[in-house]
C-alpha cells in the first residue's frame, strides 16, 4: 500500500511536546517536527486527545533511575512522551487490514502520543464506542487495563466478593471501583473527605474517608486489597485482608533507584509464608483486553471520570498537576 497516497494532504509538520533531558514537567517543551510515517503493521492517528498518568512522572524525571535501563540512559530514547490516545486514523501502513482513514480509535502507544499526529501499531487500537468522546477514550487505556488485569488476573475476582480500592478517586482507582462492580463484588472505595460523593457515584457500596478513619483498624476484612496508595504498612493493612485474601500493592513510588522493588520483594517473600497472597503487578498492553473495555465503556458500565483537561501547549503544567498526587480520575491533553 502505498504511503504517500495515505498521508494526511499536505501536512507535512506538527506540534509535538518534546523532551531532550530527563528532570521535571518543565523540561517538557512544544516543537514543531516532522508528522511521522507509518511502518510495516502501524497506523497515523489524528491525536484529538491524550491522557497522563503517574508513570509519565518516573519517564519525564527518569526516576527510579531503574527506567533509564529501558527508556535511555542518558536521556529518553523517544523524544516524544506520552502513551494513551484517542484521535482518528489518518493514514495506514502496509499489512494492516482492519483499520482504515476515517476510523475513530483510541489506545496506546510506546513511540509519543503528546503531539498531534502519532504512530501507533494496529493491534494496539481499538474502535472507538460512537457515545464516547475522544477525551474519555483517551483517560482509559493504561489506567483501565491495570484495573481490569489486577482483578481478574491477579486477583481472580468473583461475584460477591468484598473488594477495598485505596485511591479509589485516582485513575486506577476509579476505574477498579467500576470494574469490580461490573463483575458483582461488593465494593469498598477508600478516598478523602471531597471525593466521598464521586466514589459514591462510581458505583461503591461503602466508602471510607481516610482522614477520618484508618481501615486497617475498622475489623473488616476483605477478600481482595487493591492498594494503589500504600500509605499503611503492610502488616497493618494484611490485618484487613482475608485469610485467604489477596493483596495487590500498586503504588510506583519507592528508592531513588529501584522505585517500589524493595517493597515488592518483601511481599513476594512474605507470600511463602502465608495463605494470604501478596501480588505485586505489571499491567501490559493487552488488545483484547482494550477491547473488552470498550464494551464496559459503550454499555456505560465504565465511565472515566476527567479532573482536567489542558491544550498540548499546557503538557508541562499538567504534569505539574499530576505530579502533585492528587487527581479526581484522570488529566487529558487536547490538541
Amino acid at each position: 500500500m502505498d504511503i504517500e497516497q495515505q498521508s494526511p494532504a499536505g501536512v507535512q509538520r506538527m506540534r509535538a511536546v518534546v523532551q531532550h533531558r530527563y528532570g521535571p514537567p518543565s523540561v517538557l517543551e512544544s516543537f514543531e517536527v516532522e508528522v511521522p510515517r507509518p511502518a510495516r503493521g502501524e497506523v497515523l492517528v489524528k491525536v484529538d486527545a491524550a491522557s497522563l498518568h503517574p508513570g509519565d512522572c518516573f519517564l519525564t524525571t527518569g526516576e527510579p533511575y531503574l527506567v533509564r535501563l529501558v527508556f535511555g540512559l542518558r536521556r529518553p530514547r523517544h523524544g516524544i512522551p506520552g502513551r494513551d490516545l484517542a484521535g482518528v486514523v489518518a493514514a495506514v501502513g502496509n499489512d494492516v487490514t482492519d483499520l482504515r482513514p476515517g476510523d475513530e480509535v483510541f489506545g496506546w502507544s510506546t513511540t509519543g502520543t503528546l503531539a498531534e499526529y502519532a504512530c501507533v501499531p494496529a493491534a494496539s487500537l481499538a474502535p472507538r464506542p460512537g457515545n464516547v468522546s475522544a477525551a474519555n477514550a483517551a483517560a482509559v487505556p493504561t489506567s483501565a487495563m491495570a484495573a481490569l488485569q489486577a482483578l481478574r488476573n491477579i486477583a481472580n475476582l468473583q461475584p460477591g466478593q468484598r473488594v477495598l480500592v485505596t485511591g479509589a478517586s485516582g485513575g486506577v482507582g476509579s476505574f477498579a471501583v467500576q470494574i469490580a462492580k461490573a463483575f458483582g463484588a461488593e465494593v469498598t472505595g477508600v478516598c478523602s473527605t471531597g471525593n466521598l460523593e464521586l466514589v459514591r457515584s462510581l458505583g461503591a457500596d461503602h466508602v471510607v474517608d481516610y482522614t477520618r478513619i484508618d481501615f486497617t483498624d475498622a475489623g473488616k476484612r476483605y477478600d481482595v486489597i487493591l492498594d494503589s496508595v500504600e500509605a499503611q504498612p503492610l502488616a497493618a493493612t494484611r490485618r484487613s485482608l482475608a485469610p485467604t485474601g489477596v493483596l495487590i500493592p500498586n503504588n510506583g513510588h519507592g528508592g531513588r533507584w529501584l522505585g517500589p522493588l524493595g517493597r515488592i520483594a518483601k511481599a513476594r517473600m512474605l507470600s511463602g509464608f502465608t495463605r494470604q497472597r501478596l501480588r505485586p503487578f505489571t499491567s501490559t498492553g493487552n488488545r483484547q483486553d482494550l477491547l473488552i473495555l470498550a464494551d464496559l465503556l459503550a454499555t456505560g458500565q465504565v465511565v472515566p471520570v476527567i479532573d482536567r483537561s489542558y491544550p498540548l501547549d499546557e503538557t508541562a503544567r499538567a504534569l505539574r498537576y499530576v505530579a502533585a498526587g492528587h487527581t479526581r480520575g484522570k488529566v487529558v491533553i487536547t490538541t
